[in-house]
């Protein structure tokens, strides 16, 4: 087996590693861009583009594909959602859509670019994460998902579950017809106080766990994102059992450690470690802080099942010799 590709797939499977091993993404589309692939092969482009640069120039020890260009469900798109009557209109899309076969083909151009050097996963979105996107992403609403959700959330459910259908068909279509080695599935809490666990294992947790159990049934080597930035926050208890090879979670948001996961999510693999926003320590901090960082991670968390990354996707400007330097900084202190 390649080299990365080992040590990759030996830390998601918590085996001894020469080094612990770095993982950084980032998007390449705007907030508006990221839907509209369907309307504009250009988006597409941008992120076979991007992602075969970062390779080139990063040579990363793993790959997340980028779903840049396909965060808009068609039925979403073709709907709109102002109200809850047009939460009521989403529907699967069926097995035969341009929306499947262009990720496939997206995914396909950027594998063979690397031919199996390094392992790969591509970033699917939990149902709910398809409408909460899209109105505060797309339509720049950022409080009516929680407002359309508390007002029928019966209907919400039925429309995560229409999605969730079309993603069980896209992972059976990449299964098929890629070499993917699995998928970094993105969850998120209803992001209000009164989305308790009863509310979350009623609304949110049947069409998470829908997907999810089709993603494994798939793929040994799964990676659950559990999202959280800024002021997005999950309730991590939430997530105890949903089964994946890895965690990655807000650390620096959630305030629980990598140390501290790893016991929390049953000694699986964990992913992450710095905060993921702009005028942060990845971001603007001195060398020997980010080595201090990294050398702290790894005393805690130890060698084996770690993977140093961050609590969610990096800004673009934060540039190569960054990550570059965090690599350097986790071999020397993986010793």
């Amino acid at each position: 087996m390649k080299e990365k590709r080992k040590l990759i797939l030996d830390a998601f499977n918590n085996k001894e590693v020469k080094r612990v091993p770095v993982g950084f993404w980032w998007h390449f589309a705007d907030e508006y861009r990221q839907f509209r692939g369907l309307l504009d092969d250009g988006i597409i482009q941008a992120t076979i583009d991007g992602t075969k640069k970062m390779y080139d120039d990063l040579k990363p020890d793993m790959i997340k594909i980028m779903s840049d260009g396909f965060f808009g469900h068609p039925s979403i798109m073709e709907n709109d959602i102002n109200s809850i009557t047009d939460i009521k209109k989403i529907k699967s899309i069926g097995n035969s859509s341009p929306w499947y076969d262009k990720q496939i083909d997206m995914v396909n151009e950027i594998l063979a670019h690397f031919d199996g050097e390094v392992a790969a996963f591509y970033n699917i979105f939990a149902p709910l994460n398809y409408i909460r996107l899209y109105t505060e992403c797309y339509k720049k609403q950022p409080d009516l998902f929680v407002k359309l959700f508390f007002e029928d959330p019966d209907a919400m459910l039925n429309a995560s579950l229409e999605i969730a259908d079309d993603l069980i068909i896209l992972a059976d279509k990449l299964k098929n017809n890629t070499k993917l080695d699995g998928i970094y599935y993105s969850v998120q809490s209803v992001q209000s106080q009164d989305a308790d666990l009863k509310f979350h294992q009623k609304y949110v947790l049947p069409s998470d766990k829908k997907v999810l159990d089709k993603i494994n049934a798939l793929w040994d080597n799964n990676i659950l994102h559990i999202c959280g930035y800024a002021d997005y926050t999950n309730n991590l208890s939430f997530y105890k059992d949903y089964k994946a090879k890895v965690y990655n979670w807000a650390v620096n948001t959630e305030k629980l450690s990598l140390a501290e996961g790893k016991k929390f999510f049953g000694n699986a693999c964990v992913l992450g470690g710095f905060d993921n926003n702009r005028g942060t320590l990845i971001d603007v901090g001195p060398d020997i802080e980010i080595e201090n960082c990294v050398e702290k991670l790894i005393k805690e968390a130890g060698t084996t099942g770690v993977i140093i990354g961050a609590d969610c996707t990096i800004a673009p400007e934060i540039g190569y010799k960054r990550l570059a330097q965090v690599r350097s900084f986790a071999e020397k202190h993986s010793k």
